[in-house]
Order: C-alpha cells, then structure tokens, then sequence
C-alpha cells in the first residue's frame, strides 16, 4: 500500500501540480562510494501512471542530479566497518554505531559542494527499448540510464584523482594534482582514521587496509565518471 500511495501521489504532483518531487536513487550512500540506481526505487516509481511501462516512466520526466562532496565525513567509519567485516563476515553494525553514522553525515565538513543537473532521460531510454518492452527490461535500461548521466555529472576533486593513482599505483592523473594536493590528501586520511576510538591499538596491517579503502572511496567517483564517458 505505502508503495502505491508513494507512486501515485508522485505522478499526481509532476502531471497534476506540475511540481518537482526530489527522490534519492537508492537507500543510502554505498560504503564504496561507487552509488547506483536501486532497481526497486524505479518499479515503485513505474507502479502508478497510464500506458505501457516505457509510457509511464515517461509521463514523469526523470532528471538525474549528480550532488558531489570532495570530502565524505564518514569515511573513517566506514574504513572501519570494511575493516571489521573482514575479520568478521557476520559484523553488524550497532544502533549506537548508526546513530554515530548519521550525526557525523549530517554535521560533518564535506568541504566543496557540487551540483549539475543532468538532462531527462525520455530521449534515450524511447531510444533503446522498444515501445512493447517488458516492465523489467524498461526499469533496468532506466537505471543504467540515470546511473551514466549522475556518473558524467560527478565534479571531480584532486583527492580523487590522488586516491586513484596510490590505488593502481600510478600516475595516470599526475596532472591534475600537485604535490601539494598529494600532501593534503595523504594529511586528511591520516587525521580522518586518527578519529577512530583506540585507533593507536590497530596494527600496521589494519591501517594499511582502512587506508587502502578510503583510497576506494574517494577513487570510485573517478572510475564511474570515466566508464560512464566511454558509454556516452
């Protein structure tokens, strides 16, 4: 019922009240940071609407918007918890702990903020299914679709590329950094992983792989911008 009133009453604002309606792409930001789609978020958006499913998608006009940080407050944490379900595949994480999650998300420095609105989708998504495809085929070209115009539209930062580079061991981006951004970078992780309680009590080999997945967050906006650039 919750999934049918959400759906309906978002097509009634977009086709009756004409107004916007803001909706996240998946249920919270991925550990990774490498974000996609959640198939279930547009099936409830395909739920309600006239027409096929292609028509009914449609009828919304989805326009992605890439919102990129330069900074993720909880990055740290999440190094932790990479960390923790290593040693343990059957970690899971406390209340007390995703109460933490959320303070330090909303209260956090993300530093530089960047907003591009993307273009709407109808074009290309009419352009790669059939007006006669199944419901399932149409919900999975959607997404594939909004996940390359957010993807394009990630601002990238010089931690980015600084992360990408230690990552594969390169010098790929050297170009788009100095040596300064390398220091930066290199001070920032180092003072985020400081923050964990009894960090002094990690060995060597712990903080090498929090560190090395930290280098993963921050290099994923850059490999999905690029995979998304070779598919435009």
């Amino acid at each position: 019922m919750c999934i049918s009133v959400s759906s309906y009453y978002i097509h009634y604002c977009i086709t009756e009240k004409n107004q916007s309606v803001w909706i996240a792409q998946r249920e919270g930001r991925a550990k990774d940071s490498s974000d996609h789609t959640q198939e279930s978020v547009i099936k409830m958006l395909d739920y309600a609407g006239e027409g096929s499913a292609l028509e009914r998608l449609e009828e919304l006009k989805i326009t992605p918007v890439s919102i990129t940080y330069e900074f993720d407050p909880n990055d740290y944490l999440k190094a932790r918890e990479f960390l923790l379900r290593e040693k343990d595949p059957e970690f899971h994480k406390s209340q007390r702990d995703d109460l933490l999650s959320m303070e330090t998300g909303l209260l956090g420095q993300k530093g530089h903020v960047n907003f591009r609105i993307g273009k709407c989708i109808n074009d290309d998504l009419r352009e790669c299914v059939a007006s006669n495809a199944n419901r399932a085929e149409v919900v999975q070209k959607a997404c594939a679709l909004i996940d390359k115009e957010i993807h394009c539209g990630y601002h990238i930062f010089p931690i980015n590329y600084v992360a990408y580079d230690k990552l594969h061991g390169s010098h790929e981006w050297k170009n788009c950094y100095s040596d300064s951004d390398v220091e930066a970078a290199d001070t920032y992780w180092h003072n985020q992983l400081e923050k964990l309680e009894n960090y002094d009590s990690f060995n060597d080999a712990d903080r090498s792989f929090m560190l090395e997945k930290m280098w993963v967050m921050y290099a994923n906006p850059l490999k999905n911008k690029i995979a998304a650039r070779e598919k435009a």
